[in-house]
């Protein structure tokens, strides 16, 4: 399964280009010292989107804008006459409407209450304004889940690619920040009150909440703008750091847990480590954002430093920034019972 084009939306920005501009720059402390990545959505200027999208949430919003953006970045033409399907990932889905909903349930009742917020907090609206804003008529799947929410998404886009369901499939994740989970995580979580995410402290973490979206267009096929390819998607690997054969395992540490340690099991000496949570923030959709970088740094043979490196465990850190023979790239997700889940990514 080839990664044929790339769409993001983050704090720093829209775009695969502002994604890379923020992993060339790396982390400054001026640019970050903010307690919740946000999506600035004033910044897109796109009317003709908008007008689309006039009813969407900011949810679905985000997730609109990534996936149109991963289909425009592929450079497949005529992207509504394709047999194309649609899979969207999230840890938590549309929570922020879903509680508005509820909110107004309960001031309003339930014959007053908006049919537009009721609309908006199903959890497969975002797929349904991606193939409206798209004009695509192929199958469609949300996948909502705490952990592997992604890697079960590329899972089964590979699976419906196999089935020959469609010919590409656009699958991504997104996440919103709101009140309610900004709430619990202050109150579990040890946020990063210098602004800095520390990926390799591993215990205590230190974390800023954050939002964004990332979509991946796949396909069997290839195209000369093809990033990667995605090797395989494992679950539950033991011996991680037997495998050799990869040039940098990615880790997505600092993914909105207390405790991280079971990382350490996947570290190895052989192999240069990174972690790029410290530009896009904590998400327990980080993975799909490691997973980007991994692929930017297959397609461009260069690679990315770490943004922070504050190193309490002696971790052979990739130090490297610049042109590089990369073949191989390992994007690992623990859960908080140390359960494993690995993105495989190979040079196209």
């Amino acid at each position: 399964m080839n990664i044929l084009g790339i769409g993001i939306v983050f704090t720093g920005g829209c775009g695969i280009d502002a994604y890379e501009n923020a992993l060339i720059k790396g982390f400054n402390a001026e640019d970050n010292n903010l307690f919740v990545y946000s999506v600035d959505l004033d910044r897109i200027k796109d009317k003709n989107l908008w007008k689309k999208l006039r009813r969407a949430d900011k949810f679905s919003k985000m997730a609109v804008l990534a996936a149109a953006d991963a289909a425009t970045n592929s450079a497949v033409l005529h992207m509504d006459k394709k047999r194309l399907g649609i899979i969207v990932s999230s840890a938590f889905g549309p929570q922020v409407t879903t509680f508005d909903f509820l909110d107004g349930l309960l001031d309003y009742g339930e014959v007053n209450v908006s049919p537009t917020v009721f609309s908006n907090s199903v959890h497969n609206a975002a797929s349904s304004y991606i193939a409206g804003v798209l004009g695509v008529h192929g199958p469609c799947l949300t996948i909502t889940q705490f952990y592997f929410s992604f890697q079960t998404a590329l899972q089964m886009a590979g699976v419906w690619l196999d089935e020959e369901r469609c010919d590409y499939c656009l699958v991504g994740a997104v996440d919103q920040y709101g009140e309610v989970l900004g709430y619990i995580q202050n109150h579990k979580l040890s946020l990063a009150e210098d602004g800095r995410i520390k990926p390799f402290n591993f215990k205590p973490t230190y974390q800023i909440p954050a939002e964004g979206s990332v979509f991946f267009l796949v396909s069997k096929n290839k195209t000369d703008n093809t990033f990667c390819k995605i090797e395989s998607i494992c679950f539950n690997k033991n011996n991680l750091d037997n495998n050799v054969d990869v040039d940098l395992n990615i880790i997505d540490a600092d993914g909105a847990m207390a405790d991280e340690s079971a990382y350490l099991s996947a570290i190895s000496p052989k192999i240069p480590t990174a972690a790029y949570a410290p530009l896009f923030g904590s998400m327990m959709i980080g993975s799909a954002f490691n997973c980007t970088a991994g692929a930017l740094m297959l397609k461009n043979q260069a690679y990315y430093k770490n943004p922070v490196t504050d190193n309490p465990h002696g971790i052979n850190l990739l130090q490297d920034q610049g042109s590089s023979s990369i073949e191989r790239i390992s994007c690992i997700r623990y859960n908080c019972n140390t359960e494993n889940a690995i993105i495989h990514l190979k040079r196209a």
